[in-house]
């Protein structure tokens, strides 16, 4: 029996591409509709206990959804030209993108310093340790099933997508970490402190999304024409290029 987390030697045959891509549209809809749901309650606890960090995830989780109908176009275009430019569509939602994460980072900097002036406290962050583990339980499992989609593929995309899949847990871990902390020691300035952590990471998703928006891909996807191994290369040497969609 096939091993489905073995990296393949061979290229896939047209029946297996076929399902494969069917794949990874259905974990592009799956990761649409989880952070639609996560945003939706991650805001509503963060407003009703005041927890800054929760509220901050829940806007990030809101930037993800948003993320996430470009990554559905991109998989879209992908399937159907491998080597084709961004569509106008996919630069739009990027630089949407980038621009609400920009926006995200510099909310959360002027809440977290009027939080810590003020000495605001949540009143708890119990939902926000259920919702990160959740988060991150569910997040790995789509970095997992995008990378063995995506190396079966030979997909750089696909595999660059699982990436930043991959950063949401860094998030989640954040939310965690100053849930946990603040939960059991009750030190008031551990929610400030953890939306100040989301703040890099919102930093970073948003270069990311405009370097994507200036058509690296089409410039990747021209150094690799004629380049008959790219796929044995992928695989052997497991590279997730993050700069190449």
């Amino acid at each position: 029996m096939r091993d489905p987390d073995r990296t393949p030697d061979k290229r896939p045959k047209p029946g297996e591409t076929e399902r494969l891509w069917r794949t990874a549209l259905r974990l592009a809809w799956f990761t649409i509709l989880y952070n639609l749901v996560e945003g939706l309650v991650s805001v509503y606890f963060g407003i009703q206990d005041e927890t800054l960090v929760l509220f901050g995830f829940g806007i990030d989780s809101f930037i993800e959804f948003l993320s996430g109908v470009g990554i559905m176009s991109m998989v879209l275009r992908v399937r159907r030209d491998p080597n084709g430019c961004r569509s106008r569509f996919e630069q739009t939602a990027l630089r949407v993108t980038g621009t609400a994460f920009f926006l995200l980072a510099g909310g959360l900097v002027l809440s977290a310093i009027y939080n810590l002036v003020k000495a605001q406290k949540p009143e708890t962050t119990f939902p926000g340790v259920i919702i990160s583990t959740v988060s991150i339980a569910i997040m790995w499992m789509l970095v997992k099933a995008k990378r063995r989609v995506g190396g079966s593929l030979g997909s750089a995309p696909i595999l660059a997508d699982a990436n930043c899949t991959l950063a949401c847990i860094y998030m989640s871990l954040v939310l965690l970490v100053s849930s946990i902390v603040y939960q059991a020691t009750g030190f008031g300035s551990a929610d400030a402190l953890g939306a100040i952590g989301l703040v890099y990471f919102s930093l970073r998703e948003g270069r990311e999304a405009f370097a994507k928006a200036r058509g690296l891909e089409c410039a990747c996807a021209t150094r690799r024409e004629g380049k008959d191994n790219e796929f044995d290369d992928l695989n052997r040497k497991n590279l997730h290029p993050e700069a190449d969609i």
